[in-house]
């Protein structure tokens, strides 16, 4: 009695114990590195609202102003992968309706640029590729991966260290469910400007070294929990100027009570992150799960098949010359 094999047989034992092999590798190989910040990244950002401006021609501060803010966000790919950091190369921009848009961006009425280096899988700051401000805290342009309901230390570029941004809940953006953090920024100074004496109250003095303040009538952030990208931005600036020493406002640079993602950088953050997001939830759960339990099932199917087989009907008896008689 002889055994045939299958050809079926094999090809379901060779599949299922290949789909039992990709699982682990779906979830702790391919995974880890899905959840990584991008090195080739390219967007941007624009953020608008109305306020107050100052107005140096008129040597005043104009209330009512629309204000826009620009932020694009370009990866250094070369000192990323020489680095194995995440380098992004930061340009912000604040726009009154007189100077947007610029055809040079260092006309605008602030002129920002930076560099934000963070390791690509914590997000946290990383020190080697020339980065200016060196930033410190979890966040800035984006959050961690996997993102809490707790509170996070959010970089201020503006105020030149960490605000802390407490978690508040859930908040829907273009229909998209996102985590919402909140905080606020009490008048700080941040630096001094050579301004005429007569702008802050000192005609006699010539020139003043006058003090620059800044604060913030309210940040908001809706971020995506998984990949932690900021799918809605609002703040509310206020920089002033004040005489060396003093203790109130001289002049009012910028003021504004709400500067937000305008409706296109929403539905774009929410795009993207509706598709990395998506692609992270399938390689941390249905995927190496299906190809685990699809892979159980289809190597069973092929053991049993072997081990049974198929009989091959032979003849037994005698054989030799027919006897005669």
């Amino acid at each position: 009695m002889r055994r045939r094999v299958r050809p079926v047989s094999l090809a379901l034992l060779g599949l299922g114990t290949f789909l039992l092999v990709l699982a682990p590798l779906l979830a702790w190989y391919v995974l880890p590195r899905a959840a990584v910040n991008p090195i080739d990244i390219d967007t941007t950002a624009v953020y608008v609202g109305t306020g107050g401006v100052f107005d140096a021609d008129q040597v005043r501060t104009v209330p009512g102003q629309r204000i826009t803010v620009t932020q694009r966000v370009r990866g250094d790919v070369a000192d990323s992968e020489r680095s194995g950091a995440a380098v992004w190369d930061v340009t912000t921009t604040v726009d009154t309706g007189r100077t947007r848009p610029a055809a040079d961006p260092h006309g605008a009425l602030e002129f920002m640029p930076g560099r934000w280096v963070t390791d690509r899988r914590t997000n946290e700051p990383v020190y080697c590729c020339h980065e200016s401000p060196t930033f410190e805290g979890d966040a800035y342009l984006k959050f961690p991966f996997d993102v809490g309901r707790h509170s996070y230390q959010w970089w201020d570029d503006s105020l030149g260290s960490t605000v802390t941004l407490h978690y508040a809940g859930t908040r829907k953006i273009q229909g998209y469910t996102g985590y919402r953090f909140t905080g606020t920024v009490a008048p700080a100074k941040v630096g001094t400007r050579l301004v005429p004496g007569v702008l802050v109250g000192r005609p006699a003095a010539g020139q003043v070294l006058a003090e620059e303040w800044y604060a913030n009538h309210g940040i908001e952030l809706v971020v995506d929990q998984r990949t932690g990208r900021v799918i809605y931005a609002q703040v509310g600036p206020r920089r002033t100027l004040r005489a060396p020493g003093a203790t109130k406002d001289a002049v009012v640079l910028l003021d504004s009570r709400k500067i937000a993602f305008d409706t296109a950088t929403q539905r774009d953050q929410v795009q993207q992150a509706r598709r990395e997001s998506g692609r992270l939830r399938l390689l941390g759960g249905p995927l190496p799960i299906g190809a685990a339990a699809t892979g159980f099932v289809l190597a069973v199917a092929g053991g049993v098949l072997l081990v049974r087989g198929r009989r091959d009907p032979g003849t037994s008896g005698l054989s030799g010359p027919t006897a005669t008689m």
